[in-house]
């Protein structure tokens, strides 16, 4: 039952021709729907890859500030160097508030911002759409692909257009203005729905360095373990457990170099990493999915390295807040409806969406990716992969 699971990503292709002019065309105008700091990233390693550029924010304090910024500064790590926007005579990042405009003749678009966002760029996007664009979504966490086509599908997409979902983006990001200083995340998993597309997630390497190819959207979409390592690392770091970092003298201060992302798991933080990958393990099992990493292996992708090269710096208050309200939507909702339909037991998981929305102050869990959300109501394996099968081939 498992693999007859596993082989919805192959159905989701049948209507669709398989190999598209997408597959073989360059990659060479852009659009970035969002004005944060992952599509900022986004948009200048775009132009550092000679591509066209158009970026697009609904929000006029967004693109008032990107215009008076006098461009966009890459420091640290990644392609170096100051990126112009709305300049003429110059490779330049033009910035628009009309979303026809910038994704008209663009062959990529890329889908920025918290899980929320995504959602509702997928719906605005459908009437949008022609055959052969593609559309990334970074990161995609859990069911992102599958999320996405649904929207599509129900806002009346019917173009033959390839999603990817990309688990990271690939360098973590310090923003202080204009300014982003940037340090590398280690290779993540990127698949394309419909599947067996994997020249796309090739083009795409010259904009996302880090993206390796997965064999399938489940796949990738269970190797997501951002939120198993994000939520014990920014919330278990109390008193109780400690904070898992060299303990500082009363008075000193810890040196800049020493606080980053990796500091703050220690082996009371790195217990409840484990046992949350070994219940998206066991669930992935039941899917048919094996060789997922391992906790320390989930570890040193999403807490990156203890110093130097390829640390992650630590969020503030509000991008902490961000990271556990996208993490329980995007990665632990989905694992637990998963989860429901084989019959697996994940009480950490649970356990972990509960303390957050605790945290939040807000059932976060409500507004979580899961499978009836996006038209799978079944109590089984067998007849949740008919009604993806249904969904992939328009029927429903």
């Amino acid at each position: 039952m498992s693999n007859e699971f596993a082989a919805f990503t192959e159905a989701v292709g049948k209507q669709y021709t398989q190999s598209p002019a997408g597959l073989t065309a360059q990659l060479q105008s852009v659009a970035v729907l969002g004005g944060g700091e992952d599509a900022r990233l986004i948009a200048a390693l775009c132009l550092a890859a000679d591509a066209q550029v158009s970026l697009f924010s609904a929000y006029g304090s967004e693109l008032q500030a990107l215009r008076s910024g006098g461009g966009i500064a890459i420091r640290g790590a990644g392609p170096v160097g100051s990126y112009q926007i709305d300049r003429e005579g110059v490779p330049s990042i033009t910035t628009t508030a009309e979303l026809d405009n910038a994704v008209s003749g663009a062959d990529v678009i890329f889908l920025t911002g918290p899980v929320h966002k995504q959602r509702t760029y997928a719906m605005v996007l459908a009437n949008h759409l022609v055959d052969d664009q593609v559309l990334v979504l970074a990161p995609g966490r859990s069911l992102g692909a599958l999320e996405a086509a649904w929207f599509l599908r129900i806002g009346g997409c019917r173009a033959d257009v390839t999603i990817v979902e990309a688990q990271s983006l690939p360098y973590w990001i310090t923003a202080t203005n204009t300014q982003l200083h940037l340090s590398s995340v280690a290779p993540v998993p990127a698949a394309t729905l419909p599947s067996g597309r994997s020249g796309v997630i090739e083009q795409l390497k010259k904009f996302l360095p880090n993206i390796t190819a997965a064999d399938s959207v489940l796949h990738s979409g269970f190797a997501d373990g951002s939120a198993l390592v994000e939520i014990p690392a920014l919330l278990i770091n109390g008193p109780a457990l400690g904070d898992g970092s060299v303990k500082i003298p009363m008075g000193g201060q810890p040196l800049p170099e020493n606080t980053t992302f990796a500091s703050l798991i220690g082996a009371e933080q790195r217990a409840v990493i484990s046992a949350l990958a070994a219940e998206r393990v066991s669930v992935a099992r039941h899917f048919g999915i094996r060789g997922l990493p391992d906790a320390d292996q989930w570890i040193n992708t999403v807490a990156g390295s203890d110093k130097g090269e390829g640390s992650r710096p630590v969020p503030s208050q509000a991008q902490a807040q961000e990271l556990l309200r996208d993490g329980v939507i995007g990665s632990l909702v989905p694992l637990l409806s998963a989860a429901k339909i084989t019959g697996t037991a994940t009480p950490m998981t649970q356990a972990m969406v509960t303390l957050v929305g605790s945290v939040l102050g807000v059932d976060v869990a409500a507004a979580g990716r899961r499978l009836d959300t996006i038209g799978i109501t079944a109590d089984d394996i067998d007849t949740a992969r008919k009604a993806m099968d249904k969904i992939a081939s328009g029927g429903q």
